[in-house]
């Protein structure tokens, strides 16, 4: 019984997995950062109700958030070379599936994901803007650009915070599944292990304490980003609230007839 659980190789199986660390971390913010990008297109679409691109995005949204993301890995692993395949023939290419790596496969499977999810909490985030505030900037003549990068972008961001940084440890963690696509990261290495020494449970434990303490290192650093954030939120109600009575000093002079001298 005292070698049920070899505790020794729970620890020196960890340096051997962190090799492949560098493939988790590529996954989790390449697929974060574009899905923050996808998703504040699709909100916005969304909010503004464009035609015929609100209805693709709320389809699009309502597929990937109902089917699991192990689902839309196998559909992007085996749907791109059936794509290709189409495109070849009809276009008479010579497109090659070997040629691309299986990486891109993963980054694009939870690329879209994310964009699909963080809509939603950035649509939410950006309805919930004060519109006093994004209707006094208006009256100071900025465009809606102008708008969207000084006020409203801001403060959603200030609010969407604590979700977005929920989304990316729930990436992290489901950047594991990278596997079934062919691509080696901590899981499939820790599985590769296992299959050399049918140590299981060590192998697994060991993959365990390394999410374990990423996930610390992610809230702590999230912790801090929001004390930061903090300060700019005050600043910002501060300009908003400038922003503000200077809107009203500019209906109030509007509005008044200067007296002239006959």
């Amino acid at each position: 019984m005292q070698h049920l659980i070899d505790f020794k190789l729970i620890f020196t199986e960890i340096p051997a997995l962190l090799k492949y660390l560098p493939n988790t971390l590529l996954i989790t913010f390449f697929s974060m950062i574009i899905g923050l990008i996808l998703g504040l297109v699709l909100a916005i679409i969304k909010i503004n109700k464009f035609p015929v691109l609100h209805q693709l995005a709320s389809v699009f949204v309502s597929f990937i958030r109902g089917t699991p993301i192990i689902v839309q890995l196998y559909l992007t692993y085996y749907g791109i070379p059936i794509l290709l395949k189409y495109v070849n023939y009809y276009q008479h290419t010579t497109y090659s599936v070997n040629n691309i790596p299986s990486m891109l496969f993963v980054l694009l499977a939870f690329s879209l994901n994310e964009a699909a999810y963080n809509s939603e909490n950035i649509r939410a985030a950006l309805l919930s803007v004060d519109r006093g505030e994004v209707e006094a900037a208006k009256s100071l003549g900025m465009s809606r650009w102008q708008v969207l990068k000084r006020i409203t972008i801001p403060e959603a961001f200030v609010v969407a915070l604590p979700t977005l940084g929920n989304a990316f440890i729930g990436l992290m963690k489901n950047t594991s599944l990278a596997f079934v696509a062919s691509v080696v990261d901590m899981t499939a290495e820790g599985q590769i292990l296992a299959g050399n020494s049918y140590r299981y449970f060590e192998a697994y434990l060991s993959l365990a304490l390394i999410y374990w303490g990423l996930t610390i290192i992610t809230e702590q650093v999230l912790r801090l980003l929001e004390n930061k954030v903090t300060i700019f939120e005050r600043a910002a109600e501060l300009r908003a609230h400038n922003l503000q009575q200077s809107s009203g000093l500019n209906r109030l002079f509007s509005g008044k007839r200067v007296p002239t001298n006959d």
